[in-house]
């Protein structure tokens, strides 16, 4: 689908201006809504106050009177980067805190599906036989696991931050900035931020209790838990509201430093990332995917060891079967986007007509793992929401839905299960990305109701694909020193972009390297600087007939044996 480019403005909205700020990061910080200094500090007196979070005094009470009889405990994570940090976060935490007996269990996605299933409650019974489990990252929606839990005598407290459904499930207690009558201002918070949270006013009440003195436990750091909680901020790609951007730029302060665990420095040093310049972007891009991969393959239970272990050569062992199931990630990944793109075909045999405004897509030989991935790509490609989905028996599949700006992708499921009832089994999920279950029989159907309402609540204005650009940088605007300002001014994220320029420049080079990725060599005003667009459409370019190029692109910095240099990051490219 053809792109447009279009400038934000910052028509409507207060002027904000700083003596101390670059002017490029004055304009910037106008257009994403920063109205004072105070939005732009970082440090951790900013912090929201825990105390607003609903349900965290009972929270408190119950872990404390399980430490206090060292109970066994149990965290229950989820099989992605937010669930693996969850659960490093729980486990080191009430480690610190003196619990003996902490164990965690992950469902397998294969096996058991996602979160506090009735049958995984079994298994942790019959393994673990916790008094205690806690889950992360999980559990609003598992009403029956929760149910399963509480006949087996276990209680159950459920940390979480998905939406919930229209009933709560009966835990002893819920922290969830999303549930009813929270009045916490942040409803942004990942669910390793929300684990942290509770962990952080755990710790205050066995200070004040005189817990640590009279036990003889040096009083736990809890800003040592922020590289995990930086990770799974950013691999969960929530919105980067003040409270989430200072908990990224704490964590990664401290991976810059060396202060983190060595499961995440040897993900950084297997990804070729440099570790003291690390921005958030590193995060999302390189350590998530390679911790993502286990979750998706195999057993996140590995990835969750990684950010357990405390051995530099033990972290490093285990880093390199995670990156070699990333890499077989992605071959599996290509594959599934190729037969994709033959499904789309098949829905639009003229080109030229237009392509359902929701679009599922389906194929027997499917990895669950895997889908949700090939949902996303397609949903960037087309921009139109999508679902992508994989059998998990003879007669289910399992959906991920991958949302555009402007359609509530869980509210909309939950329309669909309203009007149809009988076409979802089950979903849960945010306003961007949700997973569903249905019958392999219930497909067609759902597909026509899916492409229905979608039509219904998304107009063609929002099905516009458009590359958002911050403007125009002048000649002496590309310089290191910008690149290195913008470089330092986020932490930049979902909710909170990094800085996107557009503007016109002449070709003077243009090659393909590693055959698909766009080498350049651009010219303005007699200025010279290089240029490199990835995974580009090989039937389009190189285009030695092009001249002029009309480019949306980031500024970056590119290290090269010792020497940097500006090197523009290219977004989208049209001829001019």
């Amino acid at each position: 689908m053809n792109k447009k480019i279009i400038r934000r403005t910052t028509e409507g909205t207060e002027s904000f201006v700083s003596q101390d700020l670059h002017p490029i990061l004055q304009r910037v910080y106008s257009i994403r809504g920063i109205k004072s200094n105070t939005e732009l500090e970082h440090g951790l007196e900013r912090l929201l106050p825990y105390r607003d979070l609903l349900g965290i005094d009972q929270a408190v009470s119950c872990l404390a009177e399980a430490l206090s009889q060292q109970q066994k405990f149990l965290i229950v994570g989820d099989f992605d980067a937010d669930g693996a940090t969850s659960t490093a976060v729980a486990v080191r935490a009430l480690r610190s805190f003196g619990a003996t007996q902490v164990q965690f269990l992950v469902p397998n996605r294969f096996s058991f599906g996602y979160g506090l299933t009735p049958e995984l409650v079994q298994v942790a019974k019959e393994e673990f036989s916790p008094d205690l489990i806690i889950t992360v990252d999980n559990g609003i929606a598992n009403n029956a696991g929760v149910d399963a839990a509480k006949a087996l005598g276990i209680r159950v407290l459920v940390t979480d931050h998905h939406l919930p459904g229209p009933i709560l499930p009966s835990a002893d207690v819920i922290v969830n900035p999303n549930q009813p009558n929270d009045t916490f201002p942040s409803k942004n918070l990942a669910g390793v931020g929300v684990i942290f949270y509770v962990m952080l006013a755990l710790r205050r009440h066995l200070t004040e209790s005189g817990w640590f003195a009279n036990h003889h436990i040096p009083e736990p750091n809890m800003s040592r838990l922020l590289d995990l909680v930086a990770l799974g901020t950013v691999a969960d790609v929530v919105p980067l509201d003040h409270n989430n951007r200072i908990l990224v730029y704490q964590g990664l302060r401290r991976i810059r430093a060396g202060q983190c665990v060595p499961g995440i420095t040897a993900l950084l040093e297997i990804a070729g990332r440099n570790q003291t310049r690390l921005i958030a972007a590193d995060l999302g891009f390189a350590v998530a995917p390679r911790l993502n991969a286990a979750g998706r393959l195999d057993d996140m239970s590995l990835g969750i060891n990684c950010l357990l272990c405390d051995d530099p050569t033990q972290a490093r062992a285990m880093t390199m079967v995670l990156s070699e199931l990333n890499d077989e990630r992605r071959v599996i990944e290509q594959d599934m986007q190729g037969q994709a793109l033959e499904i789309l075909t098949t829905l639009r045999p003229d080109k030229k007509a237009q392509l359902p405004k929701g679009i599922c897509l389906f194929d027997e030989q499917w990895h669950q793992g895997v889908i949700g991935i090939v949902a996303s790509r397609i949903k960037d490609r087309f921009h139109r929401p999508v679902i992508a989905f994989a059998p998990s028996s003879d007669s289910e599949l399992k959906g991920s839905a991958r949302s555009i700006p402007g359609l509530h992708i869980r509210d909309t499921l939950a329309v669909i299960a309203a009007q149809y009832p009988h076409l979802i089994d089950k979903f849960g999920g945010h306003a961007m990305a949700a997973g569903l279950t249905l019958s392999r029989a219930a497909f067609e159907n759902f597909s026509k109701a899916f492409d229905e309402v979608v039509s219904r609540c998304i107009t063609e204005e929002q099905l516009r694909n458009c590359v958002v650009s911050d403007g125009e940088l002048k000649q002496d605007e590309l310089t290191l020193e910008v690149a290195e300002v913008l470089r330092e001014g986020g932490p930049w994220g979902q909710a909170f972009p990094e800085p996107l320029f557009d503007g016109n420049f002449q070709i003077l080079e243009q090659r393909l390297v590693a055959n698909k990725h766009l080498k350049m060599v651009l010219e303005k005003n007699g200025q010279t600087v290089d240029a490199i667009a990835f995974n580009i459409d090989i039937n389009q370019w190189p285009n030695y007939r092009c001249e002029c190029v009309h480019i949306a692109y980031r500024v970056d910095v590119n290290e090269f044996r010792g020497k940097r240099t500006v090197q523009l990051i290219i977004e989208h490219l049209e001829v001019a």
